[in-house]
């Protein structure tokens, strides 16, 4: 709840730094670092200064050691070492987002005093509250800019503060911060270690814009796109990023062809499944994204509580067969006139044929839907990482395989 920036930097510095800054935010903190080696280190700590700090720490960890601790010597001294502690907690955390807090006041100081003491430090940071704390650094309460305005010179801050202020903790990582204080809105929150001492601050704004890209990288994640790829990454690699997973498609991609080579039969005898075989394919494959993506909504905005996870897939299930059997109707009387056309003396069992087909793989894609993302999760990958993928491969599948395995069994009979 202080929202107090670092130092600001020299002038010639933040000025040298400020035609590097839209580039270095448009591009992946490796590309980023690779383009600040080429500057001194006095240019790269202005542009670190002005970003969000978790960029800051990935972008000083891709940067050559040596270079890196010029950069550190090239900022204020709070600055350098709330860098360096920031780096001991986990990409993704709160930790790695702090900023160091500045405007820290003992209990026991008076309004005039603790005014006086603002003077000075609103030169150098942007203070919009104040902490109160104890001899041990331990976070007692909140001071409020109204507060000082309106109170008596004497009056102390320990009867002024707001007690019981609401804090993060380091480790704590950012989706589940995102929970915490998606009703609160402060510009500012205090990060206290287990012991409640008062270690750093994080801006609500930093917590937003690292959230945001988070999401918008979902969707890039889904089919293989990783999300340090930028507009601004060279083409080389992009390829490096996307290359791996169109591969990993493409083996996927066999084991739908490896289910029609196995009916290769059943397609020879009747043409005309072909050309629904897309048909099931995309049907269910729609079905399944929309599970997917209600599932990754729901993962990342904690809507999904622990043990909800059955009624969650029982319920893509259920989706799945309600759409699937009307879906499924049209489709049916698409084959049955399809074959009729094609005067085969088995149309009204085609039609039977692709109803079923349908709603088996709706209900199939469905749970898989639903199912991808959640077994991600528990086996601590991002869940959004080449789920499209995965959903597309079991989706082809199971669409294919019921649709000519039916046939294949209704054909015998």
């Amino acid at each position: 709840m202080t929202d107090s920036n670092n130092e600001a930097p020299h002038s010639n510095t933040a000025s040298s730094g400020q035609g590097l800054m839209p580039l270095v935010k448009s591009m992946s903190a490796a590309e980023a670092a690779a383009l600040l080696t080429q500057h001194p280190a006095s240019t790269i700590a202005g542009v670190l200064v002005e970003l969000n700090p978790a960029l800051t720490q990935d972008i000083l960890a891709a940067l050559p050691s040596a270079l890196a601790d010029e950069v550190f010597g090239a900022v204020p001294s709070r600055t350098a070492s709330q860098w360096r502690f920031n780096q001991k907690f986990a990409e993704g955390t709160i930790g790695r987002m702090m900023e160091p807090v500045v405007a820290m006041f003992a209990p026991e100081m008076t309004v005039a005093q603790t005014v006086e003491e603002l003077r000075t430090l609103v030169k150098t940071a942007f203070i919009t509250y104040g902490y109160v704390v104890d001899f041990t650094g331990k976070l007692l309460g909140v001071i409020t800019m109204r507060d000082l305005l309106f109170s008596a010179d004497d009056a102390r801050l320990n009867t002024l503060m707001l007690r019981n202020a609401f804090a993060l903790t380091p480790d704590l990582p950012l989706a589940d911060a995102m929970k915490l204080v998606l009703d609160r809105h402060y510009p500012a929150y205090p990060v206290c270690d287990a012991q409640g001492v008062l270690i750093g601050l994080v801006r609500g704004q930093s917590m937003f814009q690292e959230q945001a890209f988070e999401i918008t990288a979902q969707a890039g994640a889904m089919v293989g796109v990783e999300k340090e790829e930028r507009l601004a990454t060279r083409w080389s690699q992009s390829f490096k990023f996307r290359h791996p997973w169109l591969q990993l498609n493409l083996l996927t991609a066999f084991a739908a062809g490896a289910v029609v080579g196995i009916f290769e039969g059943t397609v020879e005898k009747l043409v005309v499944l072909a050309a629904f075989l897309p048909v099931l394919a995309g049907q269910s494959g729609n079905t399944g994204c929309q599970a997917l993506a209600v599932t990754l909504r729901g993962l990342t905005l904690g809507e999904l509580k622990p043990g909800a996870e059955r009624m969650l897939v029982m319920k893509e299930a259920a989706l799945g067969f309600m759409n699937g059997a009307f879906t499924g109707l049209i489709a049916a009387l698409g084959m049955f006139a399809y074959a009729t056309m094609q005067k085969s003396p088995h149309a009204l069992m085609l039609a039977g044929v692709v109803w079923l087909a349908l709603v088996g793989a709706c209900v199939v894609s469905g749970i898989c839907g639903a199912m991808i993302p959640l077994t991600l999760k528990r086996f601590g990958a991002d869940p959004a990482t080449a789920s499209s993928i995965f959903l597309t491969t079991a989706t082809d599948v199971v669409s294919m395989g019921l649709l000519l395995g039916l046939a294949t069994i209704l054909i015998k009979l």
